[in-house]
C-alpha cells in the first residue's frame, strides 16, 4: 500500500465552503482508503491506498465530495514520494527559517499544465518575490514588507485560480513528516 497527500482548494476559507474534517475523513474511508488523517483545517488529507491510478482517485473524491457538500472542490493527490522530492528539489531560498519572507508551494491540479499556469502568472516581480518551477509544483517566496506589490500573490484573481493550490512552507514540511509516520 502506498502513502498518498490530497491537497483540496479552497475550503474552509473565510467562512465559505465549510468543510468539517471528520466529514473528509469519513468520505475518504468511505471510497476504502486506510490511515486516513487529516491536517489543519484546509483540506490536506493523508491516507493509504492499492490503487495507484491517480487521475481515477482524483475524480471519485471530487465526484464523491460534490455530491456530499453540493459544490465542486478541486484537488490534487501526490505521492510521499513526489512530496519529498517536491522537498529535495526546493531552491535554497524557499527556507522556512526565513521570517522575512512568505514562502509558498503552489501546486498544480490536474488536468492543468505547469507551463500553463507560468503563462498566465508572467515572471515574478523580482525585486519583491522569487519563483521557481519543479515536478508540478511552483516554488514563491515573497518579502512580507512587499507581499501586496508581488504579481504571484494575485493568483486567486486570475483564471488559473482553481487550477492550484497553496500551501505555505510550514505545511508542506509538517505533511511530510505526518505523511513519513504513516508510511513506517
Amino acid at each position: 500500500m502506498k502513502t498518498y497527500i490530497a491537497l483540496l482548494r479552497g475550503i474552509n476559507v473565510g467562512g465559505k465552503h465549510k468543510v468539517p474534517m471528520a466529514d473528509l475523513k469519513q468520505i475518504f474511508e468511505s471510497l476504502g482508503y486506510t490511515s486516513v488523517k487529516t491536517y489543519i483545517n484546509s483540506g490536506n488529507v493523508i491516507f493509504k491506498s492499492e490503487n495507484e491510478a491517480l487521475k481515477s482517485m482524483q475524480e471519485a473524491l471530487e465526484g464523491t465530495l460534490k455530491d456530499f457538500f453540493q459544490f465542486e472542490i478541486p484537488l490534487v493527490i501526490i505521492t510521499l514520494e513526489h512530496l519529498e522530492q517536491v522537498l529535495n528539489e526546493a531552491p535554497a531560498w524557499w527556507d522556512k527559517t526565513n521570517k522575512a519572507n512568505y514562502h509558498t508551494a503552489i501546486f498544480v491540479i490536474p488536468p492543468a499544465k505547469l507551463d500553463d499556469i507560468i503563462e498566465v502568472m508572467g515572471e515574478a516581480h523580482v525585486e519583491f518575490e522569487s519563483v521557481q518551477s519543479g515536478l508540478d509544483v511552483i516554488y514563491w517566496s515573497a518579502d512580507l514588507q512587499n507581499y501586496s506589490k508581488s504579481r504571484w500573490s494575485k493568483t486567486a484573481s486570475t483564471s488559473i485560480n482553481n487550477c492550484v493550490t497553496l500551501r505555505t512552507a510550514n505545511t508542506v514540511y509538517k505533511l511530510l513528516e505526518l505523511s513519513q509516520k504513516l508510511k513506517d
